[in-house]
């Protein structure tokens, strides 16, 4: 089968194809009004605009355009990729895996356990206080993690993005979605709880599952392996050179500990974001630099060294958001929405809510942000659902599960390629290893859907 072309590529090939549609989609916009903070769209209010054709020269200024307004998770994917190279230069995490290893091979079951409780803390972490760029920091340490374990790249993914993502996909708590389309839906703060707890367990299930089915095929057989040739093939852990856990590594190894046990107090207690994570981690690798004797000069190279190896990933980033600025200047995003909202009106109630579903699912194609879909949609879909006599908890289900499920496989999502550019795992051989679950997720929400409306709980 042909490769793909590079990720880059790919983003490059979109940002013309948006381009594009500025042209064959007519302009229009809902006018918006401010309420606690946040723009809401006025319902009825769209209406067609002048037409704002976005021209060829924005092929070559959107990615600029996008750098500077990812700028935030940019300059933290460097700062913590350069941040992991400090922790790195003191052979901390290389002796921490070796340990891993030898260990591993002498529990056998050490697979069968471990992978599945470590994506569950992942997906718990996405139902409660919503995970998601923060994963560009965690593949850093479950990538060699897969490696010492004798698996590939996929899996050192897998354990951390699918994990957080069927966890965001099914939240209880998750403010950044849930709390936002709650409280534009006009119903009480993450009410519905219970049923949202059971969606969060059927989703984790189906997700662990299927990351262990290919865990242990890989396992029994490496040439199964998606990535041929990746198996195992972390050079630094095979390496003959044993490095020794001394006391001073140990010591480092229980600071990235505390570090996290901090990221998830800050986020869930003082709202962290960015800045204070990528502060955070900087911290620690400047720490355990000095914790190990590293002197300035090494310290100063390592995190060059480290920041480099994140110079795709940010590109990444910044062509995904310059998509979306180009969506966004030619006026079509309120276009779709207005088109596939008045699609959805005049449905059976099933069909209705299906149609919310898989509407919510292809906005996030344009718009891969839960906060700022939430924003957009919910002004509309909460009096459509009572205009059809639906429950407005599912109109939120429905959004909640369209903006989390896609956000594991859509390329203008810059967390999702960001992830795949540090892995070094090609988009087209995702979509291979992904696309099934998504399917299979899919069409689980899609019965969950129909469960609060058959049971009479909402």
């Amino acid at each position: 089968m042909k490769k793909l072309p590079d990720t880059l590529v790919i983003a490059s090939v979109i940002l013309l194809v948006f381009i594009g549609l500025t042209w064959l989609i007519p302009a229009g916009e809902y006018s918006r009004e401010l309420l606690n903070g946040r723009n809401i769209l006025v319902p009825g209010s769209y209406q067609e605009v002048e037409a704002s054709p976005q021209g060829i020269t924005s092929f070559f200024t959107a990615p600029l355009k996008g750098f500077i307004s990812a700028s935030e998770i940019i300059a933290f994917i460097f700062v913590v990729g350069g941040a992991f190279g400090m922790m790195n230069s003191t052979g901390a995490i290389e002796a921490g895996l070796q340990g891993l290893v030898n260990w591993s091979n002498k529990h056998t079951l050490y697979k069968k356990i471990v992978i599945p409780f470590i994506t569950v803390i992942f997906s718990i972490a996405g139902a409660t206080f919503g995970m998601s760029e923060e994963v560009l920091v965690f593949i850093l340490v479950t990538i060699p993690m897969a490696k010492a374990m004798k698996l590939d790249p996929i899996v050192g993914v897998a354990i951390p993005f699918v994990g957080a993502g069927v966890g965001f996909a099914g939240a209880v708590s998750n403010p950044f979605t849930i709390g936002i389309a709650q409280a534009i839906a006009e119903v009480p703060l993450f009410s519905g709880w219970q049923y949202r707890i059971f969606v969060w367990g059927v989703f984790t299930t189906i997700g662990v599952a299927y990351i262990m089915r290919y865990v242990l095929m890989i396992s029994a057989d490496p040439s199964k392996s998606l990535i041929p040739g990746s198996v195992g093939s972390d050079q630094t852990l095979q390496s003959a050179e044993k490095v020794n856990l001394t006391w001073q590594r140990i010591l480092v190894l229980l600071l990235f500990s505390l570090g996290i046990v901090l990221l998830v107090i800050g986020v869930a207690k003082y709202e962290w974001y960015m800045i204070e994570i990528g502060g955070l981690f900087f911290a620690i690798g400047v720490v355990s630099c000095l914790v190990c004797g590293v002197n300035l000069e090494k310290m100063n190279g390592s995190f060059v060294k480290g920041a480099k190896e994140m110079m795709t990933a940010a590109l990444v980033v910044a062509f995904c958001k310059g998509i979306l600025i180009i969506a966004s200047d030619g006026k079509i995003i309120d276009t779709v929405l207005n088109s596939i909202a008045t699609a959805v009106n005049g449905l059976p109630k099933v069909a209705s809510i299906e149609a919310m579903f898989l509407f919510q699912s292809f906005l996030n194609t344009f718009l891969p942000s839960g906060s700022g879909q939430a924003a957009l949609t919910m002004p509309i879909m909460a009096p459509l659902s009572d205009l059809l006599g639906i429950s407005r908890q599912i109109a939120v289900l429905a959004f909640q599960f369209g903006d989390g499920l896609t956000n594991l496989i859509i390329p203008t999502s810059g967390v999702t390629m960001g992830v795949l550019s540090i892995a070094k795992i090609p988009y087209d051989v995702w979509v291979k290893w992904m696309g099934p679950l998504l399917v299979i997720l899919m069409v689980v929400a899609g019965i969950l859907l129909l469960g609060p409306m058959y049971l009479g709980i909402w």
